[in-house]
């Protein structure tokens, strides 16, 4: 009888003992939607089979997305997932922080308000026994004298002080507000449920164990944003390549190795399947009293994405020392990843954390360009080449010229040819004119039609004390009816596109130069019609 009983109690302690560990995140890559979050464990298991819970993980985590490794002389029997309804994840430091700071002004508060209703007592007992020295003693002029000065100062003292206590009152009660509007926003994404890896281990013997957890998490991503700064004409254009990391999965990413890739798993990596397109005629159904049978298809499932919220990223004081000089650029084979060397850490917030990447040069040549039936002023633009090697995606750019921020632009690498077109913003020392020549211009009636002649010149002057590239533009109407004929007469010199309409005109400008062009065109329609938008 004792020999089985010892039997079975060694076959239990043999087969399973839980134990509940602690993890670190140790690297993060962050794709353009979710992140890939990686944990360490470390800890000691006894001989036999073990199971390893690792806690405090965010419910947010893609279950069929985890994957454990390790070292030691274990063997990984099985791995599984599962939701924790009653732990939350441990307060962050940030977070006790404010509630500590809520308390303390909580006793500071009842501290001043209990002061303040000493003073509201001695205030009554004071009114309550003005009639001093009750009704029948005699009180000379000195004693009156002395008790009225008495009465006097205490009541002011008790007024003045609780003039401050009350506006103690009102500061520690307008802090309290404060405090708690970050604490509803902390609990928000810390108060979730958390959620549990299990690992099964079985051990010939105690030993040390080291395990390696990966995982992707949603509520995470990073969007492009840049910085394109030039010091003067004479400089390249410098591009600085940012992130605005964000997350809000409720775990804090510490120091950690930080990755940021240009994948998007969210679009999915399976190749597309066309099946056979069938056709047939199409048979409608019979209507029975008010009620319509119509025909119904089923749809074929479609993978949907979710659309990210631009953020809005202010602009930031340029650092001492920028972080790009520590972020290495890896080309994989279907895309691109911006390793940073230093550890970085990204709160579980709703504002993004701003990510250096990497700074480049760009050739750039400078030119100024005008188009004055829109705008008199001169834009002064800079063309940047080689951009293409800089894996850009589309996102925001800041500009700043001159080291004075000029305006904020889109970039779309999709969009552009060979050359990044930047506008550095107004120069008002380039002065354009355009106006309607009328002794050129006339309107006669030939026949059943209308003959209309437009002439326009443009004169611009360099007032500036250096020569200047420019671009003139401007267009003639495009007809979009047959009885409508436009035929250019004049372009002027300038590089005409029938298609567009779209004039052109590129000059040099010596110093206090000006140079003018003419342009003229003639429009033909029935003279009982009237053109909408023309001129």
């Amino acid at each position: 009888m004792l020999v089985a009983l010892f039997a079975l109690m060694h076959v239990q302690a043999y087969t399973q003992t839980e134990l509940r560990v602690d993890s670190k995140i140790t690297d993060v890559t962050v794709f353009l939607n979710k992140a890939q979050v990686t944990r360490e464990v470390k800890t000691k298991v006894g001989a036999g089979r073990s199971t390893l819970v690792v806690t405090g993980l965010t419910a947010l985590l893609d279950q069929q997305s985890v994957q454990v490794s390790g070292k030691g002389k274990v063997v990984i029997e099985g791995i599984s997932h599962r939701q924790n309804f009653l732990n939350e994840f441990n307060m962050p430091a940030k977070l006790k922080s404010l509630k500590d700071s809520v308390e303390l002004l909580q006793r500071q508060l009842q501290l001043e308000q209990s002061q303040k209703e000493i003073l509201n007592k001695e205030e009554q007992m004071l009114l309550s026994n003005q009639k001093i020295g009750g009704t029948q003693s005699n009180l000379t002029v000195a004693e009156l004298k002395a008790m009225s000065d008495f009465f006097r100062t205490r009541m002011t003292d008790i007024v003045t002080t609780r003039m401050k206590h009350e506006d103690k009152i009102r500061k520690a009660n307008a802090s309290i507000v404060r405090l708690q509007r970050q604490i509803a926003e902390q609990n928000d994404m810390y108060s979730r449920n958390t959620s549990e890896i299990v690992v099964a281990l079985s051990a010939d013997a105690a030993t040390a164990v080291e395990l390696e957890l990966n995982y992707v998490v949603g509520n995470a991503g990073w969007q492009p944003i840049y910085d394109l700064r030039a010091t003067n004409t004479k400089s390249p254009v410098q591009l600085n390549y940012k992130a605005n990391v964000y997350q809000s999965t409720g775990e804090e990413w510490n120091n950690v190795k930080l990755t940021l890739s240009t994948a998007n798993p969210s679009e999915g990596g399976v190749k597309p399947e066309l099946y056979t397109w069938l056709l047939d005629f199409y048979i409608p159904q019979p209507i029975y009293g008010n009620r319509k049978m119509e025909m119904q298809s089923k749809p074929a499932m479609r993978s949907m994405v979710a659309a990210e919220e631009s953020a809005v990223v202010a602009d930031r004081l340029q650092e001492v020392e920028s972080m790009s000089g520590f972020v290495n650029t890896i080309q994989t084979s279907l895309n691109t990843e911006f390793a940073i060397s230093l550890p970085y850490t990204v709160s579980s917030a709703n504002k993004p954390t701003m990510v250096d990447i990497r700074s480049y040069e760009m050739k750039a040549s400078y030119v100024y360009s005008v188009a004055p039936k829109l705008d008199n002023d001169a834009f002064l633009l800079a063309k940047a080449v080689g951009w293409e090697d800089f894996n850009l995606l589309p996102g925001q750019a800041n500009i700043f010229f001159e080291g004075t921020f000029v305006s904020t632009s889109f970039i779309d690498p999709n969009s552009i040819k060979d050359t990044l077109a930047i506008s550095l913003g107004r120069d008002k020392r380039v002065v354009v004119k355009r106006e309607k020549l009328k002794d050129f211009s006339s309107r006669r009636t030939i026949g059943s039609n209308q003959r209309d002649t437009y002439t326009f010149e443009i004169s611009v002057r360099n007032t500036k004390a250096e020569s200047i590239q420019l671009i003139v533009e401007d267009q003639l109407p495009i007809s979009m009816n047959s009885q409508i004929e436009i035929t250019a007469l004049d372009s002027g010199g300038a590089r005409f596109n029938k298609e567009t309409g779209k004039l052109i005109w590129e000059v040099g400008l010596q110093p206090n130069e000006t140079k003018k062009f003419q342009f003229k065109y003639e429009v033909k329609y029935p003279k009982d019609k009237q053109i909408s938008g023309l001129e």
